[in-house]
């Protein structure tokens, strides 16, 4: 009996908590979730945005400049592309990755269509925790110390840089192979992502401020541009190959992969910025007209 009355007082007590449990969540406020906000806009090129690849492969904007191009006032850096504009027709892709994005843009004739998904100036998406670790490690050494603490951020961030080094291999060697097999548009969204991956403060045995895969890479951009009859987005990209130091001229001069684009008014004067031109076409010019000259007297 005394069991019995035990189990009977329990189930009394936990009805009543089960009670005031109810009561407590009928009357308290209810939890307000933030919702998403997006901008969306179609914007004729050239965009007076810049991005960059974020920690999770996306494309986010570092900077809105309307002097360098269209865009929207509304749009901070933080912000993330979720979708954009088909190369061509009317087709939405939603975005997969910094270098689709890339793509999509350059190649992109007409306005292009954006939806950004609004971050409001958090720029956590762009930072990874290297950025932690150097302050961390900034801090210590200011104050005179070298600790364990600073040895270990030391040792995962040279970890961390040498598994990126891989990846980034990588996908260079696949992108590549899917250059030779002829599908330009998956080699041109991997070499872009493969730009974007690039190591910052990175300075080379030479003094380079690029690695040798960046220059590389640009120039197979320039390639795959050309093959596409994309001239301009084509001379674009041999001309940033150029100005990060690949000067290799004789190879441009002959890369059947180039050849649309040594056949535009603008390939010749390209050139000649980063290198000798073949033909002095001033001394030229000036021989004739010393010619012309003396027949007329």
């Amino acid at each position: 009996a005394r069991r019995s009355e035990l189990r009977s007082v329990s189930a009394a007590k936990v009805a009543k908590i089960n009670r005031m449990a109810l009561s407590a969540a009928s009357t308290s406020t209810p939890t307000v979730t933030e919702q998403e906000e997006y901008i969306e806009l179609d914007v004729p090129k050239p965009l007076g945005l810049k991005f960059a690849r974020g920690n999770d492969g996306g494309a986010y904007v570092i900077e809105n400049d309307p002097a360098a191009g269209n865009t929207d006032p509304r749009i901070q850096p933080g912000d993330k592309v979720v979708e954009i504009s088909a190369s061509f027709g009317e087709d939405v892709w939603p975005a997969q990755n910094f270098g689709q994005i890339m793509y999509a843009i350059r190649t992109r004739s007409g306005t292009v269509y954006l939806k950004i998904k609004r971050n409001f100036g958090d720029m956590s998406g762009l930072q990874d925790d290297s950025d932690e670790s150097e302050r961390t490690f900034k801090k210590e050494r200011a104050g005179g110390n070298y600790g364990a603490g600073t040895k270990e951020i030391q040792e995962r961030n040279y970890v961390a840089r040498k598994e990126a080094e891989r990846k980034r291999r990588e996908l260079f060697d696949d992108a590549l192979s899917k250059f030779k097999q002829g599908d330009l548009e998956s080699a041109l969204i991997d070499f872009e992502n493969i730009l974007a991956m690039e190591p910052r403060n990175y300075v080379g045995d030479n003094f380079s401020r690029v690695t040798p895969i960046y220059k590389v890479t640009q120039y197979n951009i320039a390639c795959c541009y050309s093959m596409l009859g994309q001239i301009d987005e084509g001379l674009r990209s041999l001309e940033s190959c150029m100005l990060c130091g690949f000067d290799n001229y004789d190879q441009i001069r002959r890369d059947k992969n180039l050849a649309a684009l040594r056949e535009s008014p603008k390939f010749q004067p390209t050139m000649d910025k980063y290198d000798e031109p073949v033909i002095n076409w001033g001394a030229v010019k000036a021989t004739f007209s010393f010619f012309n000259r003396n027949k007329e007297e």
